[in-house]
């Protein structure tokens, strides 16, 4: 039986997106944060805002499950679906959830969380909770580049391209997913831009659509802790997509969904906008499934190189310990022992290990 009626704001979409900032934001609004939170790093001073146990217990279902966050095949969501049908996620969200419902306003941070959707929706039925879907958006060429740009850049162009064209497809993915999941549900979308150029305005429309009472009137000039926080110089990539390889196609699909996205920061719900993005949708899955047909043999030759690879190394380690076995046993006394043979193969499983 439902036992809250809390309100609980969902925050996820692509990482590097705005989302801690956006989380940030809502803390200091009056949201709570489930304890404890993710420390903050060098790679984000100024903190995650995301609940350490939502973050494992997402991290550790994709790690079961092979799947990346951002991931770019189709075939990921099937593969979330069936796990999901065990009861084990459902169950273990419940008894975490079920005990966080005290506060008047939460906020729950991880960009992990679309893949999960059905289980935060069913979970938050059962409990009573009120869950309200928010997305930052963020440029995917600017998402894409924050990191990986300058590394990629002194790399073949082979790898650069590969590379760069799996991450603007994995967020073309987590856009639709994203999006998919917050339908039917109250939900508001938010430009990462516009957050820091004016944070006040850009939240006006955020909390109409997501019916959240703040701790000040956004129609204020009084200074706020939020003005301490939310700053122009946080936006510290700024790509164009002439700083991204990727082939044209997928660009300008990227490009019209985060088009399309930004339509929804004023009109969630818009019935031709939905349409559009499932069209594009299915575009993806057809031309997805197109490239992994064309690369069959490539993927097929590289797989069974892997594993001759694997198969050589692993004859190798049991000769080197066969080896090593025999000279310790024709060395002087005092005799190997059992326990002095085994800590002999440690060793050896060690240093082949560390040389390969």
């Amino acid at each position: 039986m439902p036992t809250s009626s809390t309100p609980l704001v969902l925050v996820s979409g692509s990482g590097r997106s705005g989302t801690s900032s956006l989380a940030g934001t809502l803390k200091r609004l009056g949201l709570h944060v489930p304890q404890p939170e993710v420390e903050a790093s060098e790679t984000n001073p100024r903190g995650f805002y995301e609940p350490q146990w939502v973050i494992d217990f997402h991290k550790r279902h994709l790690k079961e499950l092979a799947l990346f966050n951002i991931d770019s095949r189709p075939a990921a969501v099937d593969i979330v679906a069936r796990h999901v049908e065990t009861g084990a996620p459902t169950a273990e969200l419940h008894e975490w959830l079920a005990g966080q419902l005290d506060a008047p306003q939460i906020v729950v941070k991880d960009p992990h969380a679309f893949w999960f959707a059905q289980v935060w929706e069913v979970v938050s039925a059962e409990l009573g909770a009120d869950l309200r879907w928010l997305t930052a958006l963020r440029h995917p060429a600017e998402v894409v580049g924050s990191r990986d740009i300058a590394y990629l850049s002194s790399q073949s162009e082979e790898l650069r391209l590969t590379k760069e064209t799996s991450n603007v497809a994995g967020w073309v993915h987590a856009a639709l997913l994203t999006e998919q999941a917050g339908r039917g549900s109250k939900r508001s979308f938010v430009r990462y831009v516009d957050l820091l150029a004016d944070w006040r305005s850009a939240l006006v429309p955020v909390q109409e659509q997501l019916e959240l009472e703040l701790n000040t009137d956004l129609g204020s000039t009084e200074h706020h802790a939020v003005d301490d926080f939310i700053e122009p110089s946080m936006r510290k990539s700024q790509l164009t997509w002439d700083d991204v390889r990727t082939p044209d196609w997928l660009r300008d699909m990227a490009e019209e969904v985060w088009q399309l996205l930004g339509v929804l920061t004023t009109t969630p719900h818009d019935p031709g906008t939905l349409a559009r993005l499932d069209e594009i949708h299915e575009d993806y899955r057809t031309r997805y499934a197109d490239a992994v047909a064309l690369t069959f043999d490539h993927t097929k030759a590289e797989s069974t190189l892997a594993g001759r690879q694997a198969r050589d190394a692993q004859r190798a380690t049991v000769q080197q310990l066969r080896r090593d076995l025999e000279q310790a046993r024709s060395a002087p006394a005092p005799a190997v022992g059992g326990r002095e043979a085994a800590a002999i193969i440690r060793r050896a499983v060690v240093r082949r290990v560390t040389r390969r």
